[in-house]
């Protein structure tokens, strides 16, 4: 026993003890020094910004919709809701003459959801399309690619701020030119202090994602 504690305090662990609770201190001080930045600074609205691109709201013949979170019951969620509400936005303005509403997953597809929701808000459902098949951005761009084919006009994409970057990205890989239209999403968001962090951590997935797409050539 007295062995054991002798060892116990030995200087090689009382050297490894003072490390790690300087590491410790060390990361407790960053984690505190990223809070502040996060929630007093436009960190989160910069970060946006730069991921949204040009910020001129293109008009053309086809709006392309991509749909977001989901709930039971084709209920459309947060992020599809202001997806969908800015297309109406966008529908009103005139000039379009369809609509392509994107999202899977088969059972209970997004789209759906979304088309009765356009429809409620006035959009005439013989002007819309469903694609219905895609589970995630890349798969929206090539089941979108080919349920639009060679159909000529301007085709303008309407998502999130932080996940046009990504989603332009991967249409223009598969060979569908679309004119982004992204709308404030994060950029909103992060107007509330008590949003800043969810917000950041938002971003900060996305541009993982955008990472985990340029290694596999997606974008």
């Amino acid at each position: 026993m007295r062995e054991a504690h002798a060892a116990a305090l030995s200087p090689a662990s009382k050297v490894r003890s003072g490390a790690a609770l300087r590491y410790a201190q060390r990361f407790l001080a960053s984690l505190g020094l990223l809070v502040v930045i996060v929630t007093f600074t436009p960190l989160d609205y910069w970060w946006a910004t730069q991921l949204a691109g040009p910020w001129n709201d293109p008009h053309g013949d086809i709006l392309i919709v991509l749909g977001g979170s989901s709930m039971e019951g084709k209920i459309i969620g947060v992020t599809t809701y202001w997806r969908c509400f800015y297309a109406v936005l966008a529908w009103r303005e005139g000039g379009f003459r369809e609509i392509v509403l994107s999202g899977g997953p088969e059972g209970q597809p997004v789209a759906e959801g979304m088309r009765d929701f356009l429809v409620s808000q006035g959009v005439p459902p013989d002007k819309i399309q469903l694609e219905t098949q895609s589970r995630s951005t890349r798969e929206n761009a090539l089941f979108v690619k080919e349920l639009l084919g060679d159909t000529p006009g301007h085709k303008v994409l309407l998502t999130s701020d932080y996940h046009m970057f990504r989603a332009r990205r991967a249409f223009q890989k598969v060979g569908l030119d679309v004119l982004p239209r992204p709308f404030p999403d994060a950029r909103k968001s992060e107007q509330s202090r008590l949003n800043r962090w969810g917000t950041f951590l938002t971003l900060a997935e996305e541009t993982a994602k955008i990472g985990y797409y340029r290694i596999h050539g997606w974008i």
